[in-house]
Order: structure tokens, then sequence, then C-alpha cells
């Protein structure tokens, strides 16, 4: 069986991090369906353990997801954690960006595969746009591949343009794409 096995390191980090304030709560919902998508994964979830800005939560089981969208391609992973960061939310995302650069992102036609994506779902229960980015994430309500790995790890969030929780948006019929839970680990 193969897994994430990131828990002993972010637990040991966390025991030498020095304290500092992570106000901030954010969700962050990741993919992969190019290349090693395991790899990205675990890539991802170490750089976040260096970074003293940011602090994960929780995490959500791996599911393996059909691709949405019209593109044909790979089975996607999907997954969602939950994050204690100092960071702004904008600070945030151009974190999160470049990281996706860092990590080997690669430019491809919209809704095609990707090595690693990277999404802020909620930032504490701000609504934001700009003409890059969307808080709450657009099309939350509509994704199962979102919203099961969140109801996992968060179920009383509340959606703030909806004003419902998550766990009641689960209830509604939304899209189906999932077609296993792994038993692949985050932390």
């Amino acid at each position: 069986m193969l897994r994430l096995k990131l828990k002993r390191a972010a637990r040991n980090f966390d025991k030498t991090r020095s304290s500092m304030n992570q106000k901030n709560t954010a969700f962050i919902a990741l993919g992969s369906n190019k290349g090693d998508r395991i790899k990205y994964f675990r890539s991802f979830i170490m750089a976040l353990i260096k970074n003293s800005e940011i602090k994960v939560v929780k995490s959500s089981s791996v599911y393996e997801t059909k691709p949405f969208g019209k593109v044909k391609q790979p089975n996607y992973l999907n997954a969602v954690i939950e994050v204690r960061t100092s960071y702004k939310l904008q600070e945030l995302f151009v974190y999160l960006k470049n990281l996706e650069t860092e990590l080997g992102r690669t430019k491809t036609k919209k809704w095609g595969p990707r090595e690693i994506d990277l999404d802020v779902l909620f930032f504490n229960d701000e609504i934001f746009t700009n003409k890059k980015l969307i808080v709450p994430h657009y099309g939350i309500q509509d994704r199962d591949f979102v919203l099961i790995p969140l109801n996992q790890i968060s179920p009383h969030t509340v959606h703030p343009v909806l004003n419902e929780k998550i766990s009641d948006i689960c209830n509604r019929d939304i899209s189906r794409n999932i077609i296993r839970k792994t038993r692949l680990k985050i932390i």
C-alpha cells in the first residue's frame, strides 16, 4: 500500500517551529493527474511543513476522480487540507501559485492535465474577487471531488456566499466524479 508518510515529519517539525500568530484559516484543494501524482502531493506537503508561515491542521483522504471538463485525460487524485497561516489571502494565493511552478507545473489548456493544482477554497469567511482569484473558490458547490473531502474534515464550515454548511450542500444533487476513496494519506 502506497502512503504519503509525512505525519511523523510534520510532528517533529512542529516541535521545533517557533510559535507565531497563525490566525487565518484556509482550506486548500490539491489535484494532480499528470506524472507521478503521489510525488507531487508529497512535495507539496513537504514544502508546507518547511514554511513557518503555514501549519497543516487537517487533511482529507485522497480520492481518485474522473477529470472535470471536456478534455480527455487521466484520472485525478484529489484531496483537501485545512491550514492555519499568517499569510493574508493574496499572499497565500501567490505562494501557492509559485509553489505550483517550483513543483513542476507546466502551462496547459483550460481544464487540461496538471502535475499539481492548488486552489484556495475558503479563507476565513472572506468573500474576495479579482481577475486572478475568487474566494470562495468558484463552483465548490457543484464539485464532489472538492465537497466530499472538505466535508470529511470540516462539515460545519459555512460557505460564506451560499450561507450553508458544507454538510448540507453535500446532501444536494452534486456532480459524480469520485471513483473511489484511496488508502493514501497526506498526513
